[in-house]
């Protein structure tokens, strides 16, 4: 099943009022009687146990795999790359260029692949280009992946056509060279939305960790592409024209941290699978590598070694961030204390009850 399909909602009819109070329908601090003594009122309802229909989940966990994950990371390496290729074209630094054209393609690829991977047949993904629907995410994310990627790949077909030995190319090939600048532009204008529209796909699921996160995680999801593609200039690139790849990590890894910690702070419960399990692992390995690879990119200097470590330090915490939010999400949609408790909240607080399906 694709990313851009949600079978995330409800599992059965949807939870009513007295679901969301109590799960055996009693409302919290219900009907109360006096102790003796003067102590104060007692409830006589017992805390509430996060339970469900028939025991299972309220909100069905995504049947995705491991798949996902990798489409996520790759994709955001790809635009990052994209862009900072555009940045080196017109700074006249050409390894760093080839670097980031070569790159893009690399892991477009390997998205592609793990998308295709997921859905089962390759014309699945052909099949959602019948229709544009400006309501869907998944409609969008179609359209600029399908946008993106061959700007991309002509963009990467003019750094092989240039390593071809002779002094010029002709005909098709010559081509070919002369769209690579203009090819490029229009990739890293595209960048910005391919890195940021995954983060939109995953929050307008029902999932509770990642619909909590629909405002921050798009602001997470580019930062970490531009720390991972930034990382990925700066081991592959010579330390005399990786400056903007330096700078391009440092930034991406701050907003990365920032826009993090901001959304794990509006999130309220449904940030606890962050911290928890597997997904906490992979999160505090992501803050630790991310920490350390920007460190590195502001120490680095002339060091070729200091420079290539940071890179891969940046790159591995990128990918930590997308399996770790991955799996936080599925956690939450195991435990239905993440549907249940802040519908209570905002039923306490008078709010309407949103039924995200």
């Amino acid at each position: 099943m694709s990313p851009a399909v949600d079978r995330s909602g409800p599992v059965d009819t949807v939870p009513g009022r007295d679901a969301v109070v109590g799960s055996k329908g009693g409302r919290r601090g219900g009907k109360r009687r006096r102790g003796g003594g003067g102590g104060g009122d007692q409830s006589m309802v017992p805390e509430a146990t996060f339970t469900s229909y028939y025991g299972r989940p309220v909100v069905k966990p995504s049947p995705w795999k491991a798949d996902i994950p990798i489409y996520l990371f790759a994709g955001g390496l790809a635009a990052g790359s994209s862009l900072l290729a555009a940045g080196a074209d017109l700074t006249d630094r050409p390894v760093l260029r080839r670097v980031g054209r070569a790159t893009a393609l690399g892991a477009l690829s390997v998205s592609l692949g793990a998308l295709v991977h997921d859905l089962g047949r390759p014309e699945r993904f052909l099949n959602m280009l019948r229709t544009a629907k400006l309501t869907s995410p998944m409609s969008v994310g179609t359209w600029i992946l399908s946008t993106y990627g061959p700007f991309a790949a002509m963009a990467a077909a003019a750094e092989l056509v240039d390593l071809l030995p002779g002094d010029s190319p002709r005909g098709p090939l010559r081509l070919v060279s002369t769209l690579g600048r203009p090819a490029g532009m229009v990739a890293a204008v595209m960048a910005p939305p391919v890195a940021a529209y995954t983060a939109v796909l995953l929050s307008d699921t029902a999932t509770p960790s990642w619909h909590t996160a629909f405002r921050e995680l798009p602001f997470v999801f580019v930062g970490s592409a531009a720390a991972a593609s930034g990382g990925m200039g700066m081991l592959a690139s010579p330390t005399d024209q990786a400056g903007p790849a330096r700078r391009m990590a440092a930034g991406g890894a701050l907003l990365e941290l920032a826009a993090g910690h901001r959304m794990e702070s509006s999130m309220g419960i449904a940030a606890e699978p962050l911290h928890q399990g597997k997904a906490g692992r992979l999160m505090q390995a992501s803050k630790a590598l991310t920490v350390l690879g920007a460190v590195g990119t502001l120490v680095a200097g002339r060091s070729r070694t200091v420079s290539a470590l940071s890179g891969v330090a940046l790159m591995a915490g990128s990918a930590c961030t997308r399996f770790g939010v991955f799996e936080a999400g599925q956690a939450s949609a195991r435990d239905p204390k993440y549907t249940v408790v802040p519908q209570r909240e905002r039923l306490e607080r008078g709010e309407p009850i949103r039924y995200q399906g």
